[in-house]
């Protein structure tokens, strides 16, 4: 009985011995894995991961941008970065803010430049000063926030307002974020271009770096073009750009219409196309005799231009166009006084609306 115990117990034996050969053979090849993991064969960092990819903390909506026209991310003042050191947890470090003189601090390290940067440059920057401590160093930086990039949109707006970038953003995406132009809204949108480089950048941009674009000045943009998306009048936008919609010129209309008062020259308007805006001519219309006075810009002369209706009517006038502070006057058969009389008919109603305020 005892020789059957100790057979079996010896069986048992070589069994287990069996079964932790078979495990030191897996731990082995995982230790080997870990090994080849800690000598990667590639020594270059990570390339920079594009803004307007899936990572970015915001997404309104989705922006393609076209390599040709791609310009990569600046980190600036108020940026957080994220600065992975491959298989040394000491020295990465996450959440990490940029100064506002662009400065990050780094173990070992100590303070490095930041802004003007891409994320790639300042892993090769970060790569360089680690061979003094660690042969072959991986580094990849990442943009966790993009808080230095601001656009602002103001003028002839629904709502005009600053957006902080996380990506690259066309004009036209902006304008809707802006709930789109009001109804005063001109012929032209402009685009203000902030001082560039700031003052903590180093060097200056030059010109074939911005695509032939102006490093600081005003670009104007046909707003009916931007509108359609036309890529000539939809730019991307840089950060520091001032977007302005001007309001359009108004011309202003008296007399015997039914709705007078300014009419905004959001495109080129006819005296005819403004009598019809005004909701036509009222009775006893003097039609031959309907008069534009003009006074240009900076100048106190005024000129006078006689318009009859009726010719325009049948294409034996000009239909003459309006310009910015025009003013029609519209009379009745009664001549000058008639008119003064339709001019104190229109201004009297809408003066006694104003509120009444005492002085002492």
């Amino acid at each position: 009985m005892r020789r059957l115990k100790d057979s079996w117990m010896c069986l048992n034996f070589l069994g287990n011995a069996s079964v932790c050969r078979s495990c030191a053979l897996v731990v082995l090849l995982s230790v080997s894995g870990v090994v080849v993991a800690q000598h990667p064969t590639v020594s270059t960092p990570t390339p920079e991961r594009s803004p307007a990819g899936a990572t970015s903390p915001v997404e309104t909506t989705s922006v393609t941008t076209p390599s040709t026209a791609d310009r990569q991310y600046r980190i600036g003042p108020g940026d957080v970065l994220d600065v992975r050191v491959f298989n040394r947890p000491q020295l990465s470090h996450d959440s990490m803010p940029v100064t506002n003189d662009g400065l990050i601090l780094l173990p070992f390290i100590g303070e490095i430049r930041a802004a003007c940067l891409t994320a790639a440059e300042l892993a090769k920057e970060i790569t360089t000063r680690l061979l003094k401590y660690q042969r072959n160093p991986q580094v990849y930086v990442s943009v966790r926030q993009y808080n230095s990039q601001v656009v602002s949109i103001i003028g002839a707006v629904n709502v005009p307002s600053r957006f902080q970038l996380q990506r690259q953003v066309r004009l036209l995406e902006l304008l809707s974020l802006a709930n789109g132009p009001t109804g005063r809204a001109g012929r032209s949108i402009q685009v203000l271009h902030a001082e560039a480089p700031t003052s903590i950048c180093e060097e200056t941009p030059t010109s074939s770096d911005l695509k032939d674009e102006a490093l600081a000045g005003l670009s104007s943009y046909n707003l009916s073009e931007t509108l359609k998306g036309s890529l000539q009048a939809n730019p991307y936008l840089r950060p520091g750009d001032i977007i302005t919609i001007p309001e359009a010129d108004l011309a202003y209309i008296i007399g015997n219409v039914f709705k007078p008062g300014p009419i905004a020259l959001t495109e080129p308007i006819t005296i005819s196309r403004a009598i019809v805006m005004a909701g036509g001519t009222g009775r006893d219309t003097d039609s031959g005799n309907v008069r534009i006075i003009r006074q240009a810009t900076g100048s106190t002369t005024k000129t006078q231009i006689v318009v009859d209706l009726k010719k325009v009517k049948k294409n034996q006038a000009e239909d003459v166009v309006l310009l910015a502070n025009d003013t029609i006057e519209v009379s009745t058969v009664g001549g000058i006084r008639g008119a003064f009389k339709e001019v104190l008919r229109t201004i009297v109603p809408t003066v006694s609306q104003l509120p009444l305020r005492v002085i002492y």
